[in-house]
């Protein structure tokens, strides 16, 4: 904590100085763990736990924080333009990526996959998630505002609008409406509205929703007929979902609702579509490769990949001694 050094409780937030810099930091702490945390569920049950450790340092010290920097710290991104809100690059597009390079990596499942444990847990959780979003999305413009009252708004129509139309996908290529479906489509909303939340209308927000229903369920789609073994869809809803809501702010922001935001290129400016398209470009190309080529290193001093025995009895077991449920 040496960068705190000098620092007292009263020393202002750079952002917002009625904001102590302390409860900023705190904040922050929060996005950097819950990065990193979102790719684990890709590759659940496949990597050893040292190897879990060095991925978890090297990939925020070389991924992660440079993408804060880059995009929220005044670095190239926010030079070109790029917005932003709360994380559609910097959390879900990067993350997604990643994930998504390390399914690719570690391969598949070698124990037979016996589909979903709790349904009820799955509901809870993703309750849990879309409260939580509120500070993630409202709380990223460090003050209580009218931006922060679209945030919180756009946040919720978002999901909502995403949840039925990844319903309503279901029931049409499945041929069953299915509650998970539901939920994973609010998820998927999301986090398509994070990096757009405090930049677009409420109407704005709706197509948005409806949108990432739509193209998350079909990278799903994908993903399955691809044989990609993502445990817990990180690529195709966070990843997606991060990929698609950069654009869609691209085309649907406005300094109508944030005077410190762009308009987009429904407002005329076509400029800005551009810097966020090469903005996700960037983020998606380099979290990939970089992951993947950082999983190859680190199965150079230490092996990555569990054994198919490891995996049958479990790594809560064979890893930890520990056993989650008797």
């Amino acid at each position: 904590m040496s960068f705190l050094q000098g620092m007292d409780m009263t020393t202002p937030s750079p952002l917002n100085p009625s904001i102590p810099l302390f409860v900023f930091v705190a904040y922050q702490m929060m996005f950097a763990i819950i990065t990193p945390a979102l790719i684990t569920g890709a590759f659940a049950n496949r990597v050893k736990f040292k190897a879990y450790i060095a991925f978890l340092i090297a990939w925020l010290l070389f991924v992660y924080f440079p993408f804060v920097h880059m995009v929220w710290g005044g670095g190239i991104l926010a030079e070109w333009g790029v917005k932003d809100f709360a994380g559609g690059i910097v959390v879900h597009n990067i993350a997604g990526m990643a994930a998504l390079a390390s399914v690719l990596y570690v391969g598949k499942r070698q124990v037979e996959d016996k589909g979903l444990h709790s349904i009820p847990l799955i509901a809870l959780g993703t309750g849990l998630l879309w409260f939580g979003w509120y500070g993630f999305n409202a709380g990223s413009e460090f003050a209580v505002d009218s931006v922060t009252a679209i945030a919180f708004l756009n946040t919720d129509i978002a999901a909502s609008f995403a949840a039925v139309m990844w319903l309503v996908m279901a029931w049409m290529f499945e041929d069953k409406p299915k509650f998970v479906g539901l939920l994973t489509g609010a998820v998927a909303g999301l986090a398509t509205i994070t990096p757009a939340a405090g930049y677009v209308t409420t109407n704005s927000a709706v197509i948005i929703g409806c949108i990432s229903g739509v193209v998350c369920y079909g990278a799903v789609y994908l993903k399955n007929k691809m044989g990609w073994d993502d445990a817990l869809d990180v690529w195709g809803v966070h990843g997606v979902g991060g990929m698609i809501g950069v654009i869609m702010l691209g085309i649907f922001g406005t300094v109508a609702v944030n005077a410190t935001g762009s308009n987009g290129l429904l407002y005329g400016d076509s400029h800005f579509f551009w810097v966020q398209l090469g903005a996700i470009l960037l983020s998606s190309v380099y979290a990939f490769g970089f992951t993947y080529l950082m999983l190859v290193g680190i199965n150079v001093f230490t092996r990555v990949k569990t054994t198919a025995e490891e995996e049958k009895t479990g790594l809560d077991e064979t890893l930890h001694g520990e056993q989650a449920y008797i």
